[in-house]
């Protein structure tokens, strides 16, 4: 039996992060995962996704501002396929280089399916033979993430019905298809589909699409995808899907009463439910949430000592980028050397549709409700020299602060590449300094950087642009 001062349970964005820096902290590490090193985010998520977000781009350039750039061409072939192919790419070279970051922190990594036998002991069936083995460890991550939610009767066939993980493999894309959910991954596969041609209607069942974000920001992404094309039906539920021969049929119940929407394919992409079914979790006695989720504690430790969880499986925000922060924070934990908390409601937040939103802390509402006296800045970027230059210049910055101490208290932005501007606002707002000082700081002209600068002199009172 193998023994080990730390196992990893998953390789995603969570895992991994999390064995590296227990390596580095000098402890003897393994990671387990059943399927691919670097998870969903790498293989069929965040990271090819952005690959075909950005063939999309291209396509919709080519097929709808041609004119405004110079190009012109008798006929325009536009290859789905060659997107998906590329994407893949992408996500090979990044996987491989997640198993030489394991390799070069000395690292073992098991692949195959992960049981806890106790609270500091796990066996694993290989996926390769089917060869059982069993480890010991003095400390435990679980790091399993979360799949797809499909109601009853929404199941994914992978043809007619998909989750994310179908669409984003298929090489063939549907005339027409119903996206079931208007959160991030909607509107992202929105964004790609109708950029290729496709007909698409996303239906959402609660009164705006993004229905997490800022309102005023729901509102102008609404607007921007009515001008693709893109049909919105927001306020209506799906009733039930009919698997025809031919087509699917959507029957929805909302503002325009009942109505039955025909298409090829539909994807529901509704929510997340955390992985933790059939890995143990009885027998070690760790507590679960009404979700399903992990519970635990600032530092990552679920409520029997030795075992900890991090990234979706925990249900506190499912991004990739928190699991990994969570994992340095778990393995800092472990060891005991200094280590952070996380304040979830201040991580970033993107979604990288067409324009694309960011965005991070409370809304305007939400800030008035906790008893502060609310200052917005704010900024278009039609103002933008930049965002000019790119013919990209829907949309704009909103931060929202404290009027007596200046303290930010959150950014909602909808426009050109607004997912590469939160760090500027993070970081201030981790190391508590005020629009004072982003209005001070000597943004690069032209630069889309500048919309921040200039909501901040907007929200000291002096704006200079606008």
């Amino acid at each position: 039996m193998a023994e080990y001062d730390v196992v990893v349970i998953g390789a995603g964005p969570a895992g991994y992060v999390a064995a590296i820096r227990a390596s580095q902290l000098g402890q003897k590490v393994a990671i387990v995962d059943k399927e691919f090193l670097g998870g969903v985010c790498l293989n069929v998520g965040c990271v090819p996704s952005k690959s075909l977000l950005k063939n999309a781009e291209v396509a919709h350039t080519l097929r709808e501002r041609g004119k405004e750039f110079g190009f012109s061409m008798s006929e325009l072939k536009l290859d789905y396929s060659v997107a998906v192919k590329r994407s893949r790419q992408v996500s090979d070279r990044l996987t491989k280089g997640v198993a030489f970051l394991m390799k070069k922190n000395k690292i073992d990594v098991f692949m195959g399916a992960a049981t806890l036998t106790g609270k500091n002991s796990l066996d694993v069936k290989l996926t390769e033979g089917g060869k059982k083995e069993s480890f010991t460890a003095k400390n435990i991550i679980i790091a399993t993430g979360a799949h797809a939610l499909t109601p009853p009767g929404m199941e994914a066939d992978g043809k007619q019905v998909l989750t994310y993980w179908e669409a984003i493999l298929q090489e063939k894309l549907p005339k027409s298809v119903v996206i079931v959910g208007a959160g991030a991954i909607g509107a992202e596969f929105a964004t790609i589909w109708s950029s290729y041609g496709v007909a698409v209607t996303l239906v959402e069942m609660q009164d705006s699409i993004l229905p997490l974000e800022d309102p005023e920001v729901s509102k102008e992404l609404a607007k921007a995808f009515a001008k693709r094309g893109i049909t919105l039906k927001t306020g209506a539920k799906v009733e039930s899907i009919e698997k025809l021969k031919t087509k699917v049929k959507v029957n929805i119940s909302g503002k325009e009463g009942q109505e039955a929407l025909d298409t090829d394919q539909v994807l529901v992409a509704i929510g997340f439910r955390p992985n933790t079914a059939k890995i143990g979790l009885d027998k070690a006695g760790v507590a679960l949430g009404e979700r399903g989720e992990i519970l635990i504690d600032e530092r990552m430790s679920t409520n029997v000592p030795g075992i900890w969880a991090i990234g979706d499986v925990t249900a506190k925000l499912m991004l990739a980028h928190v699991g990994s922060a969570m994992g340095i924070i778990a393995a800092e934990n472990i060891v005991g050397v200094e280590s952070i908390t996380l304040d979830y409601q201040m991580m970033p937040r993107a979604t990288y549709s067409q324009p694309q939103v960011a965005s991070f802390g409370m809304t305007e509402a939400q800030a008035a409700e906790k008893g502060y006296k609310v200052k917005v800045g704010r900024f278009n970027f039609q103002a933008n020299g930049k965002a000019l230059g790119l013919g990209d210049y829907a949309g704009w910055v909103k931060l929202i602060t404290d009027e007596q101490y200046g303290e930010i208290l959150g950014a909602h932005m909808v426009g050109p590449e607004v997912t590469e501007l939160l760090p500027e606002l993070t970081i201030a707002q981790m190391m508590e300094l005020t629009t004072t000082e982003i209005a001070r700081n000597v943004h690069a002209h032209p630069s889309l950087s500048e919309v921040l600068m200039e909501a901040a002199h907007a929200a000291e009172g002096h704006s200079i642009h606008s």
